[in-house]
């Protein structure tokens, strides 16, 4: 068995099993056997099918024997955030609340159901935070999902089982959900590629409580992989009334063709959007970054936004969303939620319907802002998150004057609230010599724009490649 199969991209596993010289069987063995040794300390997993992940391994093993596999994902490992129903295994969305004997589980949502029908392999269900309420991954059912890169800091949330999995070499691909930042904030947080496609672009069923904020996408090592996936996971399907066409080209042959430069895209940069403010080290690599797009040959022009900060919108509609899901479970359940939960219901409560109305036009607002800026500017860029990963098990890092998540995290819950495609990719690393952590570079594209967001994070993958925990050591 190669013993480095682990750290393969699901490009590079395709390529291996076509060639011969890969086995889904033998990467499957591996990640779970790894699963096994691993898990326990960084708590990604909340579930794991040894048997029907070592089913679907063989069922690949035979297509790719026979000369039919049904796709570059087939018998390429995947991961599935714990909001997403999967036919056969419960989806508890790390509540006490929810109980396995609670449904049939006989549903598999829009994301999984493809996935299946790609050929790809699942492993099992990793962590969120409960119902995926806040930008850090912790729940009263599983616990504390932590970084690996430093087990003392944070995965991020609320796909932080996502992003951990895939940066602690448990497998090469994970879906998530991003509803104000939830696959960016993780990813970035854990030095991997995440990405938000334009709002419908991914179906969703069941409708999210969240709404029109909710979005979701491929989590993965590197862009090539992120296309790949995007291409399995788009399209129509009927569960879902703001589901867009599927698509008629395919993101992944789009990039193979692209140039590796960036002559002619026009690139906005803003540091701070206007009301954000970064660490040192996070403005630093950030501006190194911007300098490299420069060199591969795209315009760039930094932008003062001059926005103030829209959070308060952002809560109305977040917020009116999480309480209708916490009272659906019954009475009695606000007392044996999340204590955070609990306290940030109580903190943004009783939101009338001029309210939410009021919130629904600043982001309309922002939506023609951006619309207007991209008749200039191809992307946005900024940074991922303004500072690293903190301490995990608490909800804000200390010192913060606001107990609200999106205190800390400024420049992601912006752009749910426009349903622009937004992605981010390793941007560096602290300056810590024994556990460096990972900053992360945002790209925003104009809605639809899809491509070209991969595009220009591509490029810049290619100067500044994925650094795995595996070559840090």
């Amino acid at each position: 068995m190669d013993t480095t199969a682990r750290w393969c991209t699901a490009t590079e596993l395709g390529a291996g099993y076509r060639s011969g010289a890969l086995s889904p069987v033998a990467v499957t063995e591996e990640l779970l056997a790894t699963i096994d040794d691993e898990n326990p300390v960084i708590n990604a997993f909340c579930l794991v099918d040894s048997d029907a992940a070592m089913r679907d391994a063989r069922e690949s093993a035979r297509r790719h024997a026979e000369g039919i596999p049904v796709g570059p994902l087939d018998g390429v490992p995947v991961s599935i955030k714990d909001l997403f129903l999967t036919a056969g295994w419960p989806t508890l969305r790390g509540s006490e609340l929810i109980q396995p004997e609670d449904d049939a589980w006989t549903v598999d949502a829009p994301v999984v159901a493809r996935l299946r029908e790609a050929g790809a392999v699942l492993l099992g269900k990793v962590t969120t935070p409960e119902f995926g309420w806040k930008g850090v991954t912790d729940s009263p059912r599983c616990g504390v999902t932590r970084n690996p890169w430093n087990s003392d800091r944070t995965s991020g949330g609320s796909s932080g089982g996502s992003a951990a999995a895939v940066a602690a070499g448990l497998g090469p691909l994970s879906v998530g959900t991003d509803g104000g930042g939830s696959i960016r904030i993780p990813a970035s947080f854990c030095g991997i590629v995440g990405f938000k496609p334009t709002f419908g672009r991914v179906p969703l069923y069941p409708a999210s409580p969240f709404g029109t904020l909710a979005h979701a996408g491929p989590m993965t090592r590197t862009v090539a992989d992120c296309a790949t996936m995007l291409d399995v996971l788009s399209g129509f399907d009927p569960r879902d009334w703001w589901a867009m066409p599927t698509p008629t080209t395919s993101s992944a042959e789009k990039l193979a063709l692209a140039p590796d430069h960036l002559d002619g895209v026009r690139i906005a940069y803003s540091p701070d959007l206007g009301f954000g403010t970064n660490s040192p080290v996070v403005q630093r690599n950030t501006e190194v970054a911007v300098d490299a797009l420069r060199g591969l040959g795209a315009s760039v022009t930094e932008i003062d936004l001059s926005w103030s900060d829209p959070a308060w919108a952002y809560h109305i509609l977040w917020f009116s969303g999480a309480d209708v899901v916490v009272r659906a479970l019954g009475p009695g359940a606000h007392e044996k939620i999340d204590h955070g939960l609990a306290a940030a219901l109580a903190r943004h409560a009783g939101f009338s319907a001029t309210d939410y109305l009021d919130a629904t036009a600043v982001r309309m607002a922002l939506g023609v802002e951006m619309g207007n800026l991209h008749l200039d500017y191809d992307v946005l860029i900024t940074p991922s998150t303004p500072r690293v990963a903190f301490e995990a098990g608490v909800d804000v890092p200390a010192g913060s004057d606001s107990p609200d998540w999106t205190s800390w995290t400024p420049y992601s819950y912006p752009f749910n609230l426009t349903g622009q495609p937004a992605i981010t990719v390793p941007s560096g690393f602290d300056d810590d010599a024994i556990a460096p952590l990972p900053t992360g570079l945002q790209i925003v594209g104009a809605r639809h724009a899809d491509d070209t967001v991969l595009r220009v994070a591509a490029a810049y993958e290619r100067i500044a490649p994925f650094r795995t925990r595996e070559g840090a050591r």
